[in-house]
């Protein structure tokens, strides 16, 4: 088999696995195997960081956070948002205005026949959530995660 067949294979195999496309496409510092992945999260992380899923509104312990601190990502420990740029946005979801700078990715969404902004862990790849723009001065941006994705860490 060649290069690109093995490619394609190696692809279509980790599709029929459930593997979203855009952890597919990218490469990361911080990567592990599938198995790694299941053995250090638990299904619900699993399910929102590996498989773009989402938790169930009002659910985290990290929507009601209001120390000075930083949230890291749950996957690779990257420090992503400064307690000093979340607000309280009534979605039930933990929501920044902004990232730290360098810390995320996005990338186009349109499941649900809708378009909108996925956020991801830029050393990991890992699902954060959505991007929105309905969020407050001074970038009009809401980052709207999903808990289980994150640890706080106080400051």
């Amino acid at each position: 088999m060649n290069r690109r067949g093995l490619l394609k294979a190696t692809c279509a195999a980790a599709l029929l696995a459930g593997v979203p496309r855009a952890l597919l496409a990218a490469s990361f510092e911080v990567t592990r195997s599938d198995a790694e992945w299941r053995a250090m999260l638990s299904d619900l992380e699993y399910s929102v960081m590996r498989r773009e899923g989402t938790e169930r509104p009002f659910t985290s312990p990290l929507n009601d956070e209001k120390r000075a601190g930083l949230f890291h990502c749950r996957g690779c420990d990257l420090p992503l948002y400064d307690a000093a740029a979340k607000y309280d946005s009534g979605t039930g979801w933990p929501s920044f205005w902004q990232a730290l700078p360098g810390a995320v990715q996005t990338k186009r969404d349109r499941k649900f026949l809708m378009l909108r902004t996925e956020v991801h862990c830029r050393r990991c790849g890992s699902h954060l959530g959505h991007i929105f723009d309905d969020g407050p001065k001074p970038t009009g941006k809401r980052h709207c995660l999903n808990g289980v994705s994150l640890r706080f860490e106080p400051a």
